[in-house]
């Protein structure tokens, strides 16, 4: 089993505290994030930015191995995932991923990709993770 820890602290009320995230890596560490990062575009980061980017690192390392599996290499896999979330009842709730992915595959036909990228799509341990719709636009160059 692997294990991987995040944190954050979190200072003051809903819309004038201010909060710091951090990751086990360090790669982020005590990155601030708030309500304006969240709702109002300031810098920052937010949760649903670092959620989105976690659903595209682990996409296409999904679509790596699957296109692994039948003896295709990527030279390059550039995923983007835009996490949505919307009003939910008296909350929020996130309720779509939308991938977009382009790929260069040497001797990878559209076909091969496009069912490599849906086995990816469907079997990346945060797709697994979301409970939300997640959609897919790939393009294989």
């Amino acid at each position: 089993m692997i294990t991987k820890a995040g944190s954050a602290k979190w200072m003051g009320g809903l819309k004038d505290g201010k909060g710091t995230v951090s990751t086990e890596s360090t790669a982020l560490k005590d990155q601030p994030y708030g309500f304006n990062t969240r709702f109002e575009g300031q810098a920052g980061t937010n949760p649903e930015e670092l959620i989105a980017a976690a659903h595209a690192s682990c996409f296409s390392m999904a679509l790596s191995m699957i296109l692994g599996q039948s003896d295709l290499t990527a030279e390059e896999i550039s995923t983007t995932a835009k996490v949505s979330m919307d009003k939910d009842g008296e909350g929020f709730a996130v309720k779509k991923s939308h991938l977009t992915v382009a790929a260069k595959v040497p001797g990878a036909s559209e076909e091969d990709f496009m069912k490599a990228a849906e086995a990816a799509k469907a079997g990346c341990p945060i797709s697994k993770l979301l409970n939300c719709e997640i959609t897919m636009q790939a393009t294989l160059a």
